[in-house]
């Protein structure tokens, strides 16, 4: 028999369980669809898994170099199954609690397979759905006021770099590691490939990156780019830029060798493993999208600033829809959508006031553009930068590498852009990020009194050196 609903949500991610909960609180009569589990790539495959691999590094990194805190702790090592298993352990405790919320908002969730249908007995527009249950029991039928498409993305890969699970490896088979590789080779140096190289390392894997465009994280500002380069140099990283892989040349024996090409002369890489990290691919097949309106452009489905599809009740939100594929991106965008659809007349999403942040060691966070992007755009820039060596809390930290940038407008005084790299500054964008939200000016960040010693003294100083003021430089 058919159940009907205000809202039914095709994918259980961040942005489709977060969607799912605002609805509820508004009152709207709300299921979610999930092929897998709920909270989707970001909780089981993606940057909770990813980060307690990354803390586990640090931590063994940390010790590794105890002595420099006079704390002698002799052999240090690496209990892989152990990290694997705390691992586990977190996101299956995140996981309950999703669950939990669902139970709280009173939230149907159907395990199975969802498909959009067209035009039927049930409904004369597209938009019913038919749920194809993961326990084999017949087809569910749902007949849904609204749809939020949320169905996520999956690793991409290159024509030829096929991902065996074994040799070739994307992100997802990566976080299932059982054991430590004495050698990898990275394909890609944006934010993933620099996660898993610096977690990596500092497990004590060797590390090659190769990265097809003249930087790595080429997103960033140069400046980061550069100086995250240099730090990771210093920890036995090997880079390799504006480098073209060829993966006709990829050989899978005893370990993997491919060859690229970098400015105009082949070169060999040997290692244990090969690591695609290449971008995502957004999830559109499957789920009916050819029995609507829909548009799909290059990959991904076409919305409105609402995330409203072509077919008006449709909506779609998260990395189906490309952009930021952020997990906290498509939280927001859900709550647009689910608002919009309950007439709240919500305020459409300003990208540039979205934090992006690489949990690697250094980390690196973000706000805004960056001071090529600024000059493109015509402004007259301005620009203040501090060096994390001046901060007391960085020295005690043991990591004083990095820095903090903010660039301005010399007409206006509004704040363009704000960078960092360095010790926990993914923790500090926030103060960044709300500067911008309110527009806030570099001497207004200047005068907020941060508290010493702490490593947000660094954005204080920053701001101060815009106006060439800054009190330790």
């Amino acid at each position: 028999m058919a159940r009907e609903y205000d809202l039914v949500i095709l994918g259980g991610g961040t942005g489709g369980y977060v969607a799912a909960i605002r609805a509820s609180q508004l009152g709207l009569k709300t299921a979610i669809v999930e092929k897998g589990k709920l909270g989707g790539t970001c909780l089981h495959k993606g940057c909770i898994p990813s980060k307690a691999l990354l803390r586990s590094a640090e931590v063994f990194a940390t010790a590794k170099r105890s002595e420099d805190f006079g704390v002698i702790t002799g052999n240090v090592e690496v209990n892989f199954g152990k990290v694997q298993e705390r691992k586990n352990k977190i996101i299956d405790q995140l996981h309950r609690g999703v669950q939990h919320l669902m139970k709280q908002g009173k939230i149907d969730v159907y395990e199975g397979l969802g498909r959009i249908l067209g035009p039927s007995i049930f409904s004369p527009m597209p938009g019913t759905i038919s749920v194809e249950m993961n326990n084999g029991q017949e087809n569910e039928m749902l007949i849904p006021k609204n749809v939020i498409v949320a169905t996520g993305s999956r690793p991409r890969s290159l024509p030829g770099l096929e991902i065996d699970g074994g040799l070739v490896m994307s992100s997802d088979e990566a976080l299932q590691l059982d054991a430590l590789p004495s050698s990898i080779i990275i394909v890609g140096g944006g934010v993933i490939g620099i996660e898993w190289a610096s977690m990596l390392s500092d497990f004590g894997v060797e590390v090659t990156v190769i990265e097809y465009a003249d930087r790595i994280i080429p997103t960033e500002d140069k400046e980061i780019s550069k100086e995250m380069q240099r730090v990771m140099k210093k920890k036995g990283i090997k880079f390799v830029t504006s480098a073209k892989v060829l993966p006709e040349t990829l050989i899978r024996d005893n370990g993997v060798t491919i060859s690229a090409e970098v400015k105009g002369e082949q070169k060999e890489f040997k290692a244990d493993k090969l690591l695609v990290s290449v971008g995502r691919q957004a999830n559109t097949e499957g789920i009916g999208l050819e029995n609507t309106e829909i548009q799909v452009e290059k990959g991904f489905i076409v919305t409105n600033e609402f995330f409203q599809t072509k077919e008006s009740h449709i909506y779609a939100i998260g990395d189906v829809i490309g952009g930021l594929q952020l997990a906290h991106v498509a939280s927001h965008e859900g709550i647009i959508a689910v608002e919009h659809i309950a007439g709240d007349n919500p305020s459409p999403l300003d990208y540039k006031l979205v934090s992006r942040c690489i949990y690697s060691s250094p980390e690196v966070s973000s706000v805004g553009i960056t001071e090529d992007q600024a000059i493109e755009k015509g402004y007259q820039v301005k620009t203040g930068k501090f060096s994390f060596k001046a901060i007391g809390k960085a020295l005690v930290f043991g990591e004083s590498d990095g820095f903090v940038k903010i660039i301005a407008d010399e007409k206006t005084n509004d704040i363009l852009g704000v960078h960092m790299i360095g010790p926990h500054v993914t923790d500090m964008i926030s103060e960044a990020g709300l500067a911008m939200v309110l527009d806030a000016t570099p001497w207004e960040i200047a005068h907020t009194i941060h508290p010493h010693p702490t490593l947000s003294e660094a954005i204080g100083e920053a701001a101060l050196a815009v106006e060439g003021k800054a009190i330790h430089s």
